[in-house]
């Protein structure tokens, strides 16, 4: 059922006990719809979603679901956004590896290649340290799915953020790993030429910070421009002229954020949008952050875990940024985390994010009243 942003206040306050002090931000012109995905799902736990729109022009998300984050019973759901609402979740993808074996799922990415099916990247295994890439297919605008497959060993896929698809074809992933010897987070590259039947990996990029999950960006003159979640609290970014083939030593973009997922996009009018939990510093509090405001939400974090606010920055070269909207201030147990973003053929910007651990959020956005 879809939720409308004035429609839910019974809603939220059922959910959330708001601190006293806490700011809910007034309602931008540049937003044109909020809502929920779904209001109940047959799991307690959500996160990590994704969003595409097809070649047909269907708007499709998924997520992983389950009991916790890491239970074997943690699968891929997804919706389709039709007739003006959501579908309800159905699962497409679980880690069943047989009879007395099964593992959980994580970070799905949706993908549209021209000329080919619609793409849903996810992974399988314990933990990050252990997991594969996996893929599947669909022709049909994710109402059926092909098999799912295994990716080459040594290919993860997109990790959690889209990736982009060249002039030429080429499909190029931001990818990462998290080392289980050595606990170090490291980011890589992943090409692909034949719609993801082989693929080429591009790294480690060196730079000295610990990064992971990144998103690309599309700049002038072909060039592309990586930024990334990090241990330090910075936003690392990496840059390529020759179409992700060689890159930059991983450097500070002068951005700070929590540590915690991000997504960013070039838009059909050269402007680059990032969505992710800033910090004024490096292990700063929130931008909003007042003496007071988590009294009453226990377990709310405040510091470098504090996901919230969440904002949406944007830049015209990918290296002065400014904050020009934000989509939620006020201070939640689990935030608002790991947005995804993507802009459909009428130029409007879509979001989606993590709803406290329990929903998925979507919010339309106008870019011209940005």
């Amino acid at each position: 059922m879809r939720v409308r942003l004035l429609a839910t206040a019974a809603l939220l306050a059922s959910l959330v006990s708001w601190p006293v002090g806490a700011t809910r931000q007034a309602p931008s012109p540049a937003i044109v719809s909020t809502e929920f995905i779904y209001e109940h799902g047959p799991y307690p736990q959500a996160h990590a979603s994704t969003l595409v729109e097809t070649a047909s022009g269907q708007l499709l998300a998924a997520w992983f679901g389950g009991t916790e984050e890491g239970n074997p019973d943690v699968s891929i759901w997804l919706a389709r956004h039709a007739d003006g609402r959501w579908s309800p979740g159905v699962k497409v993808a679980d880690g069943v590896q047989g009879p007395a074996s099964r593992h959980p799922t994580w970070n799905p990415v949706l993908f549209q290649p021209r000329g080919g099916p619609v793409m849903l990247f996810y992974k399988v295994g314990p933990s990050p340290r252990e997991w594969w890439g996996m893929l599947m297919t669909s022709a049909d605008d994710g109402r059926t799915w092909s098999a799912p497959r295994r990716l080459p060993d040594g290919i993860l896929g997109p990790i959690k953020n889209k990736p982009v698809q060249l002039a030429d074809g080429t499909i190029v992933a931001g990818s990462s790993t998290e080392a289980a010897d050595s606990d170090a987070w490291r980011v890589h590259v992943e090409r692909t030429r034949d719609l993801g039947k082989t693929w080429e990996r591009i790294g480690l990029l060196g730079g000295g910070f610990n990064a992971i999950q990144p998103a690309i960006l599309q700049l002038a003159g072909g060039r592309l421009q990586l930024l990334c979640r990090s241990r330090e609290m910075h936003v690392p970014t990496s840059g390529s002229s020759d179409g992700g083939r060689t890159w930059t030593p991983l450097a500070a973009s002068g951005l700070y954020g929590v540590n915690s997922g991000l997504d960013a996009l070039t838009l059909q009018d050269g402007r680059h949008v990032l969505v992710y939990n800033p910090r004024d510093r490096p292990g700063g509090s929130p931008a909003n952050y007042q003496p007071g405001m988590l009294a009453g939400l226990s377990g709310a974090p405040s510091g470098p875990r504090a996901r919230w606010p969440l904002v949406v920055s944007v830049s015209k070269d990918g290296l002065a940024w400014t904050q020009a909207l934000t989509l939620e201030d006020a201070p939640m147990r689990d935030g608002y985390a790991y947005p995804a973003v993507i802009q459909t053929r009428d130029g409007r910007i879509h979001v989606t994010y993590t709803f406290d651990r329990r929903m998925i959020k979507h919010v339309v956005i106008d870019p011209a009243r940005l």
